[in-house]
Protein backbone atom coordinates (compact mmCIF):
# COMPACT_ATOMS: atom_id res chain seq x y z
CA UNK A 1 0.00 0.00 0.00
CA UNK A 2 1.62 3.03 -1.12
CA UNK A 3 2.64 5.66 1.93
CA UNK A 4 1.02 8.89 -0.14
CA UNK A 5 -2.01 9.90 -1.94
CA UNK A 6 -2.33 12.73 -4.45
CA UNK A 7 -4.18 15.61 -4.08
CA UNK A 8 -4.77 18.18 -6.35
CA UNK A 9 -5.10 22.29 -6.07
CA UNK A 10 -5.13 25.32 -8.23
CA UNK A 11 -1.47 24.43 -9.17
CA UNK A 12 -1.49 20.37 -10.11
CA UNK A 13 -1.13 17.41 -8.07
CA UNK A 14 1.00 16.79 -5.22
CA UNK A 15 1.78 13.50 -3.07
CA UNK A 16 0.52 14.12 0.48
CA UNK A 17 1.08 11.61 3.23
CA UNK A 18 -2.04 9.62 3.41
CA UNK A 19 -2.85 9.26 6.96
CA UNK A 20 -2.64 12.91 6.46
CA UNK A 21 -5.98 15.59 7.29
CA UNK A 22 -4.13 18.15 5.40
CA UNK A 23 -3.74 18.21 1.39
CA UNK A 24 -1.98 19.61 -1.32
CA UNK A 25 -1.86 23.64 -0.20
CA UNK A 26 -0.36 22.45 3.25
CA UNK A 27 2.10 20.24 1.73
CA UNK A 28 3.37 22.43 -0.95
CA UNK A 29 4.34 24.32 2.16
CA UNK A 30 5.94 21.62 3.87
CA UNK A 31 8.16 21.02 0.76
CA UNK A 32 8.76 24.84 0.40
CA UNK A 33 9.77 25.81 3.93
CA UNK A 34 12.36 23.35 5.66
CA UNK A 35 13.37 25.76 7.77
CA UNK A 36 13.64 25.30 11.51
CA UNK A 37 11.34 22.95 12.63
CA UNK A 38 9.29 24.77 14.60
CA UNK A 39 5.97 24.57 14.44
CA UNK A 40 3.20 27.00 16.05
CA UNK A 41 2.51 26.37 19.30
CA UNK A 42 -0.01 24.69 21.07
CA UNK A 43 -1.83 28.02 21.83
CA UNK A 44 -1.85 29.17 18.34
CA UNK A 45 -3.29 26.20 17.03
CA UNK A 46 -6.02 26.17 19.66
CA UNK A 47 -6.45 29.88 18.80
CA UNK A 48 -6.95 29.19 15.12
CA UNK A 49 -9.46 26.32 16.10
CA UNK A 50 -11.27 28.63 17.95
CA UNK A 51 -11.16 31.18 14.97
CA UNK A 52 -12.82 28.64 12.53
CA UNK A 53 -15.27 27.73 15.14
CA UNK A 54 -16.55 31.44 15.80
CA UNK A 55 -16.71 31.50 11.95
CA UNK A 56 -18.91 28.47 11.51
CA UNK A 57 -21.28 29.69 14.00
CA UNK A 58 -21.62 33.45 13.39
CA UNK A 59 -22.15 31.90 9.26
CA UNK A 60 -24.74 29.90 10.18
CA UNK A 61 -26.62 32.33 12.26
CA UNK A 62 -26.25 34.54 9.29
CA UNK A 63 -27.90 31.53 7.10
CA UNK A 64 -24.71 31.76 5.30
CA UNK A 65 -23.67 28.36 6.20
CA UNK A 66 -25.68 25.01 6.19
CA UNK A 67 -26.83 24.01 9.44
CA UNK A 68 -25.54 20.07 8.58
CA UNK A 69 -22.53 21.49 7.29
CA UNK A 70 -21.71 24.22 10.48
CA UNK A 71 -22.16 21.17 12.35
CA UNK A 72 -19.74 18.68 11.68
CA UNK A 73 -16.91 22.07 11.22
CA UNK A 74 -17.81 22.69 14.50
CA UNK A 75 -17.27 19.22 15.56
CA UNK A 76 -13.86 18.50 13.82
CA UNK A 77 -12.41 22.33 14.91
CA UNK A 78 -13.28 21.06 18.67
CA UNK A 79 -11.00 18.62 17.76
CA UNK A 80 -8.46 21.51 16.59
CA UNK A 81 -9.04 23.28 19.92
CA UNK A 82 -8.72 20.23 22.31
CA UNK A 83 -5.09 19.12 20.35
CA UNK A 84 -5.69 16.04 19.20
CA UNK A 85 -5.01 16.92 15.25
CA UNK A 86 -1.75 18.81 16.61
CA UNK A 87 0.16 16.41 14.41
CA UNK A 88 -1.39 17.59 11.33
CA UNK A 89 -0.17 21.25 11.42
CA UNK A 90 3.54 20.31 10.24
CA UNK A 91 3.84 23.54 8.30
CA UNK A 92 7.03 25.44 9.35
CA UNK A 93 6.72 29.20 11.52
CA UNK A 94 9.28 30.90 9.17
CA UNK A 95 7.09 30.28 6.16
CA UNK A 96 4.71 33.14 4.38
CA UNK A 97 4.48 36.94 6.06
CA UNK A 98 1.16 36.41 6.16
CA UNK A 99 0.29 33.17 7.47
CA UNK A 100 -1.19 32.03 4.60
CA UNK A 101 0.05 28.41 4.80
CA UNK A 102 -1.31 27.99 7.92
CA UNK A 103 -4.70 29.28 7.72
CA UNK A 104 -4.68 26.80 4.61
CA UNK A 105 -3.30 24.16 6.65
CA UNK A 106 -6.23 24.66 9.14
CA UNK A 107 -8.79 24.92 6.11
CA UNK A 108 -8.06 21.22 4.92
CA UNK A 109 -7.91 19.53 8.35
CA UNK A 110 -11.03 20.87 9.58
CA UNK A 111 -12.39 20.25 6.16
CA UNK A 112 -11.44 16.73 5.97
CA UNK A 113 -11.93 16.18 9.47
CA UNK A 114 -15.44 17.43 8.86
CA UNK A 115 -16.22 14.99 5.69
CA UNK A 116 -14.72 11.43 7.91
CA UNK A 117 -17.28 12.90 10.83
CA UNK A 118 -20.13 13.35 7.99
CA UNK A 119 -19.31 9.64 6.68
CA UNK A 120 -19.22 8.37 10.23
CA UNK A 121 -22.56 9.48 10.92
CA UNK A 122 -24.04 8.64 7.56
CA UNK A 123 -24.27 11.64 6.05
CA UNK A 124 -21.66 11.26 2.96
CA UNK A 125 -23.24 13.41 0.74
CA UNK A 126 -22.07 16.83 2.70
CA UNK A 127 -18.91 17.85 1.21
CA UNK A 128 -17.03 20.14 3.35
CA UNK A 129 -14.95 22.31 1.11
CA UNK A 130 -11.79 24.01 2.60
CA UNK A 131 -12.11 27.48 1.18
CA UNK A 132 -15.97 27.75 0.23
CA UNK A 133 -17.21 26.48 3.83
CA UNK A 134 -14.52 26.06 6.65
CA UNK A 135 -13.00 29.66 5.40
CA UNK A 136 -15.81 31.40 4.08
CA UNK A 137 -15.99 34.74 4.94
CA UNK A 138 -12.62 34.96 5.94
CA UNK A 139 -9.39 35.55 4.38
CA UNK A 140 -5.51 34.77 5.89
CA UNK A 141 -5.17 38.53 6.19
CA UNK A 142 -7.95 38.79 9.52
CA UNK A 143 -7.57 34.92 10.14
CA UNK A 144 -3.73 34.71 11.48
CA UNK A 145 -3.61 37.99 13.01
CA UNK A 146 -7.13 37.44 14.51
CA UNK A 147 -5.71 33.87 16.26
CA UNK A 148 -2.34 35.83 17.58
CA UNK A 149 -4.61 38.53 19.36
CA UNK A 150 -6.59 34.92 21.19
CA UNK A 151 -4.24 33.00 21.65
CA UNK A 152 -1.88 35.97 23.21
CA UNK A 153 -4.85 36.87 25.34
CA UNK A 154 -5.40 33.60 26.75
CA UNK A 155 -2.02 32.89 27.06
CA UNK A 156 -1.23 36.44 29.53
CA UNK A 157 -4.47 35.44 31.43
CA UNK A 158 -3.78 31.80 31.76
CA UNK A 159 0.04 31.58 32.32
CA UNK A 160 1.89 34.80 32.02
CA UNK A 161 -0.36 36.47 35.16
CA UNK A 162 -1.01 33.74 37.35
CA UNK A 163 3.08 32.86 37.64
CA UNK A 164 3.79 36.63 38.30
CA UNK A 165 1.39 36.26 41.02
CA UNK A 166 2.91 33.28 42.59
CA UNK A 167 6.19 34.97 42.51
CA UNK A 168 4.87 38.16 43.79
CA UNK A 169 3.19 36.63 46.56
CA UNK A 170 6.19 34.38 47.47
CA UNK A 171 8.27 37.92 47.80
CA UNK A 172 5.96 39.53 50.07
CA UNK A 173 5.66 36.09 52.25
CA UNK A 174 9.76 36.16 52.33
CA UNK A 175 10.08 39.36 53.40
CA UNK A 176 7.49 39.46 55.84
CA UNK A 177 9.14 35.97 57.29
CA UNK A 178 12.62 38.27 57.78
CA UNK A 179 10.54 42.09 58.05
CA UNK A 180 13.02 42.15 61.69
CA UNK A 181 16.30 41.54 59.51
CA UNK A 182 18.10 44.74 58.84
CA UNK A 183 20.94 44.68 56.29
CA UNK A 184 22.74 46.68 54.67
CA UNK A 185 21.85 48.64 51.47
CA UNK A 186 23.66 49.01 48.80
CA UNK A 187 24.10 51.90 45.87
CA UNK A 188 26.78 50.93 43.16
CA UNK A 189 27.41 47.45 44.48
CA UNK A 190 29.02 49.68 47.26
CA UNK A 191 27.65 50.08 50.95
CA UNK A 192 24.72 52.08 51.35
CA UNK A 193 22.47 53.28 54.02
CA UNK A 194 20.55 49.84 55.96
CA UNK A 195 17.40 48.94 54.91
CA UNK A 196 15.23 45.65 56.13
CA UNK A 197 14.84 42.65 54.47
CA UNK A 198 10.83 43.16 54.00
CA UNK A 199 11.30 46.83 52.16
CA UNK A 200 13.69 44.89 50.10
CA UNK A 201 11.69 41.87 48.90
CA UNK A 202 8.71 44.82 48.83
CA UNK A 203 10.52 46.56 46.14
CA UNK A 204 10.75 43.82 43.90
CA UNK A 205 7.40 42.25 44.95
CA UNK A 206 5.79 45.93 44.01
CA UNK A 207 7.90 45.67 39.86
CA UNK A 208 5.75 42.07 39.89
CA UNK A 209 3.01 43.68 40.25
CA UNK A 210 3.59 46.39 38.18
CA UNK A 211 4.62 44.48 35.10
CA UNK A 212 1.30 42.52 35.84
CA UNK A 213 -0.91 45.74 35.41
CA UNK A 214 1.63 46.70 32.29
CA UNK A 215 0.67 43.63 30.62
CA UNK A 216 -3.38 43.73 31.86
CA UNK A 217 -3.56 47.37 30.04
CA UNK A 218 -1.55 46.37 26.32
CA UNK A 219 -4.57 43.58 26.64
CA UNK A 220 -6.89 46.33 26.11
CA UNK A 221 -5.56 46.67 22.72
CA UNK A 222 -5.18 42.81 22.05
CA UNK A 223 -9.11 42.24 22.58
CA UNK A 224 -9.65 43.95 19.70
CA UNK A 225 -10.48 41.39 16.72
CA UNK A 226 -9.15 42.09 13.33
CA UNK A 227 -11.62 38.99 11.83
CA UNK A 228 -14.35 40.71 9.75
CA UNK A 229 -11.42 42.66 7.54
CA UNK A 230 -11.12 39.78 4.90
CA UNK A 231 -8.70 40.86 2.67
CA UNK A 232 -7.98 44.33 3.21
CA UNK A 233 -10.05 45.65 5.76
CA UNK A 234 -12.78 46.39 3.71
CA UNK A 235 -14.84 43.18 4.62
CA UNK A 236 -14.99 42.13 0.93
CA UNK A 237 -17.27 38.63 0.69
CA UNK A 238 -18.70 38.63 4.35
CA UNK A 239 -21.82 39.38 6.07
CA UNK A 240 -21.73 43.39 7.79
CA UNK A 241 -22.59 41.54 10.83
CA UNK A 242 -19.94 38.75 10.85
CA UNK A 243 -17.16 40.84 12.22
CA UNK A 244 -19.32 41.89 16.08
CA UNK A 245 -20.99 37.97 16.25
CA UNK A 246 -18.02 36.59 15.39
CA UNK A 247 -15.92 38.44 18.60
CA UNK A 248 -19.06 38.13 20.64
CA UNK A 249 -18.62 34.07 20.30
CA UNK A 250 -14.76 34.56 21.21
CA UNK A 251 -15.74 36.19 24.32
CA UNK A 252 -18.04 33.36 24.59
CA UNK A 253 -15.83 30.90 24.18
CA UNK A 254 -12.93 32.44 26.68
CA UNK A 255 -14.70 34.45 29.25
CA UNK A 256 -12.50 37.77 28.02
CA UNK A 257 -13.83 40.52 26.83
CA UNK A 258 -12.83 40.25 22.66
CA UNK A 259 -14.95 42.78 20.58
CA UNK A 260 -14.81 43.62 16.78
CA UNK A 261 -11.58 45.97 15.56
CA UNK A 262 -12.64 49.86 16.05
CA UNK A 263 -10.98 49.64 12.64
CA UNK A 264 -10.32 47.05 10.48
CA UNK A 265 -7.50 48.74 8.25
CA UNK A 266 -5.37 49.44 11.50
CA UNK A 267 -5.67 46.22 12.76
CA UNK A 268 -4.78 44.14 9.59
CA UNK A 269 -2.33 46.25 8.19
CA UNK A 270 -0.65 46.61 11.61
CA UNK A 271 0.34 44.43 14.27
CA UNK A 272 0.78 47.29 16.76
CA UNK A 273 -1.02 45.68 20.09
CA UNK A 274 1.26 42.67 19.71
CA UNK A 275 4.64 45.35 19.72
CA UNK A 276 2.99 47.10 22.48
CA UNK A 277 2.45 43.68 24.54
CA UNK A 278 5.81 42.52 23.85
CA UNK A 279 7.41 45.90 24.93
CA UNK A 280 5.68 45.73 28.22
CA UNK A 281 6.84 41.79 28.34
CA UNK A 282 10.04 42.95 27.79
CA UNK A 283 9.94 45.28 30.53
CA UNK A 284 9.07 42.50 33.20
CA UNK A 285 11.83 40.48 31.68
CA UNK A 286 14.20 43.38 32.91
CA UNK A 287 12.34 43.71 36.35
CA UNK A 288 13.11 39.89 36.75
CA UNK A 289 16.11 39.73 35.64
CA UNK A 290 17.19 42.25 38.13
CA UNK A 291 15.62 40.69 40.84
CA UNK A 292 16.82 37.25 39.72
CA UNK A 293 20.49 38.90 40.26
CA UNK A 294 20.08 40.26 43.50
CA UNK A 295 19.36 36.76 44.80
CA UNK A 296 22.61 35.67 43.15
CA UNK A 297 24.52 38.45 44.64
CA UNK A 298 22.78 38.18 48.27
CA UNK A 299 23.95 34.33 47.56
CA UNK A 300 27.35 34.58 46.38
CA UNK A 301 30.20 33.02 48.43
CA UNK A 302 28.69 31.52 50.92
CA UNK A 303 31.99 32.26 52.51
CA UNK A 304 33.84 35.00 50.26
CA UNK A 305 31.52 37.32 49.21
CA UNK A 306 27.95 39.06 50.68
CA UNK A 307 26.19 35.68 51.56
CA UNK A 308 23.37 37.18 52.82
CA UNK A 309 20.95 34.82 51.58
CA UNK A 310 21.24 30.99 51.22
CA UNK A 311 19.39 29.60 48.23
CA UNK A 312 17.83 26.01 47.99
CA UNK A 313 20.72 23.53 46.89
CA UNK A 314 19.22 21.36 44.31
CA UNK A 315 21.13 20.02 42.26
CA UNK A 316 25.72 19.65 41.90
CA UNK A 317 26.95 23.06 40.36
CA UNK A 318 30.20 21.36 39.09
CA UNK A 319 31.59 18.59 37.81
CA UNK A 320 34.70 19.09 39.13
CA UNK A 321 34.46 20.59 42.61
CA UNK A 322 32.81 18.41 44.83
CA UNK A 323 30.43 20.19 47.07
CA UNK A 324 29.96 23.52 44.76
CA UNK A 325 26.28 24.70 44.59
CA UNK A 326 25.42 27.24 42.09
CA UNK A 327 21.97 29.52 41.77
CA UNK A 328 20.71 27.72 38.69
CA UNK A 329 17.06 28.69 38.85
CA UNK A 330 18.18 32.47 38.69
CA UNK A 331 20.66 31.45 35.94
CA UNK A 332 17.47 30.15 34.30
CA UNK A 333 15.70 33.09 34.74
CA UNK A 334 17.85 34.92 33.57
CA UNK A 335 17.91 33.29 30.28
CA UNK A 336 14.06 33.12 30.55
CA UNK A 337 14.98 37.07 30.42
CA UNK A 338 17.20 37.11 27.70
CA UNK A 339 15.10 35.02 25.35
CA UNK A 340 12.01 37.66 26.01
CA UNK A 341 14.35 40.74 25.31
CA UNK A 342 15.44 38.83 21.84
CA UNK A 343 12.18 37.80 21.09
CA UNK A 344 10.85 41.32 21.28
CA UNK A 345 13.51 42.76 18.93
CA UNK A 346 12.41 40.18 16.53
CA UNK A 347 8.72 41.49 17.18
CA UNK A 348 9.64 44.60 16.53
CA UNK A 349 11.40 43.91 13.19
CA UNK A 350 8.21 42.36 12.49
CA UNK A 351 5.93 45.49 12.96
CA UNK A 352 8.25 47.46 10.74
CA UNK A 353 7.07 45.03 8.12
CA UNK A 354 3.64 46.36 7.68
CA UNK A 355 3.04 47.46 4.29
CA UNK A 356 -0.08 49.31 3.48
CA UNK A 357 -2.87 47.33 4.17
CA UNK A 358 -0.79 44.05 5.82
CA UNK A 359 1.91 42.70 8.01
CA UNK A 360 4.24 40.34 6.19
CA UNK A 361 5.62 39.05 9.21
CA UNK A 362 2.86 37.69 10.78
CA UNK A 363 4.08 33.59 12.19
CA UNK A 364 7.34 35.08 13.56
CA UNK A 365 5.38 37.90 15.43
CA UNK A 366 3.02 35.18 16.58
CA UNK A 367 5.87 32.46 17.73
CA UNK A 368 7.87 35.14 19.65
CA UNK A 369 5.21 36.56 21.22
CA UNK A 370 3.72 33.34 22.69
CA UNK A 371 6.91 32.16 23.30
CA UNK A 372 7.75 35.60 26.02
CA UNK A 373 4.38 35.15 27.26
CA UNK A 374 4.78 31.47 28.23
CA UNK A 375 8.45 31.15 29.43
CA UNK A 376 7.66 34.54 31.74
CA UNK A 377 4.88 33.07 33.38
CA UNK A 378 6.25 30.04 33.58
CA UNK A 379 10.06 30.93 34.65
CA UNK A 380 8.31 33.31 37.19
CA UNK A 381 6.55 30.63 39.30
CA UNK A 382 9.81 28.54 39.01
CA UNK A 383 11.27 30.68 40.92
CA UNK A 384 8.84 31.09 43.31
CA UNK A 385 8.55 27.74 44.24
CA UNK A 386 12.16 26.42 43.83
CA UNK A 387 13.92 29.35 45.00
CA UNK A 388 12.01 32.82 46.56
CA UNK A 389 9.97 30.67 49.04
CA UNK A 390 13.07 28.37 50.23
CA UNK A 391 15.72 31.06 50.36
CA UNK A 392 16.86 31.13 54.01
CA UNK A 393 18.54 34.96 55.40
CA UNK A 394 21.30 34.23 57.33
CA UNK A 395 20.96 36.66 59.96
CA UNK A 396 23.95 36.17 62.03
CA UNK A 397 26.00 37.11 58.75
CA UNK A 398 23.64 39.99 57.92
CA UNK A 399 24.00 41.48 61.15
CA UNK A 400 27.91 41.13 61.36
CA UNK A 401 28.53 43.48 58.73
CA UNK A 402 25.55 46.03 59.46
CA UNK A 403 27.36 46.83 62.99
CA UNK A 404 30.63 47.49 60.51
CA UNK A 405 29.52 49.39 57.89
CA UNK A 406 30.99 53.05 58.15
CA UNK A 407 27.85 54.41 56.20
CA UNK A 408 25.84 54.35 59.14
CA UNK A 409 27.52 57.61 60.24
CA UNK A 410 25.14 59.33 57.65
CA UNK A 411 22.67 59.24 60.70
CA UNK A 412 25.13 61.70 62.38
CA UNK A 413 25.42 64.26 59.35
CA UNK A 414 22.68 66.57 61.60
CA UNK A 415 24.49 66.28 64.70
CA UNK A 416 28.53 66.51 63.73
CA UNK A 417 28.14 67.87 59.78
CA UNK A 418 29.26 65.47 56.46
CA UNK A 419 33.28 66.47 56.75
CA UNK A 420 33.57 65.47 60.74
CA UNK A 421 31.53 62.15 59.95
CA UNK A 422 33.23 61.23 56.89
CA UNK A 423 36.42 60.96 58.42
CA UNK A 424 35.14 58.83 61.45
CA UNK A 425 33.99 56.17 58.64
CA UNK A 426 37.23 56.57 56.85
CA UNK A 427 39.23 55.53 60.04
CA UNK A 428 36.48 53.22 61.14
CA UNK A 429 36.86 51.23 57.31
CA UNK A 430 40.74 51.78 57.55
CA UNK A 431 41.42 50.18 61.53
CA UNK A 432 38.46 47.64 60.66
CA UNK A 433 36.86 48.84 64.09
CA UNK A 434 32.92 49.52 64.88
CA UNK A 435 31.41 52.58 64.09
CA UNK A 436 30.35 53.46 67.79
CA UNK A 437 34.32 53.06 69.23
CA UNK A 438 35.61 55.22 66.81
CA UNK A 439 32.45 57.83 66.92
CA UNK A 440 33.02 58.08 70.60
CA UNK A 441 36.74 59.14 70.27
CA UNK A 442 36.39 61.47 67.86
CA UNK A 443 32.75 63.17 69.47
CA UNK A 444 31.58 64.50 72.30
CA UNK A 445 28.77 62.53 71.88
CA UNK A 446 27.81 59.85 74.29
CA UNK A 447 27.94 56.09 73.95
CA UNK A 448 23.52 56.53 74.91
CA UNK A 449 23.70 58.93 72.45
CA UNK A 450 25.47 56.77 70.05
CA UNK A 451 23.17 53.89 70.35
CA UNK A 452 20.31 55.87 69.72
CA UNK A 453 21.80 57.55 66.51
CA UNK A 454 23.32 54.76 65.21
CA UNK A 455 20.47 52.19 65.52
CA UNK A 456 20.09 50.69 62.16
CA UNK A 457 16.56 49.07 62.23
CA UNK A 458 15.67 53.16 63.02
CA UNK A 459 17.62 54.53 60.16
CA UNK A 460 14.98 52.22 57.80
CA UNK A 461 12.24 54.13 58.66
CA UNK A 462 13.34 57.77 56.78
CA UNK A 463 13.59 60.83 58.80
CA UNK A 464 15.90 62.00 61.39
CA UNK A 465 17.03 59.81 63.92
CA UNK A 466 16.68 61.34 66.94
Amino acid sequence: MSEYRIEKDSMGEVKVPVGAYYAAQTQRAVDNFPISGIRFSREFIQAVGYVKKAAAEANRELSLLDDAVADVIIEACNEVIDGTLDEHFPVDIFQTGSGTSTNMNANEVIANRANEIAINAGKPFLKVHPNDHVNFGQSSNDVIPTAIRIAAALSAVNTFVPGMETLREALLKKGKQYAHVVKTGRTHLMDAMPVTVEQEFGGYARQIELGIKRVQLALERIYELPQGGTAVGTGINTHEEFGRKFAEKIAGYTSLPFIEAVNHFEAQGTVDAPVELSAQLKTVAVSLMKISNDLRWMNSGPNSSIGEVQLAALQPGSSIMPGKVNPVIEESTNMICAQVIGNDAAITVGGLNGNFELNVMLPVVAHNLLESIRILGTGAENLAKRSVTQLIVRESNISEKVGKNPILVTALNPVIGYDLAAKIAKKAYAEDRALKDVALEMTDLSEEELDKALDPIKMTRGGFVD
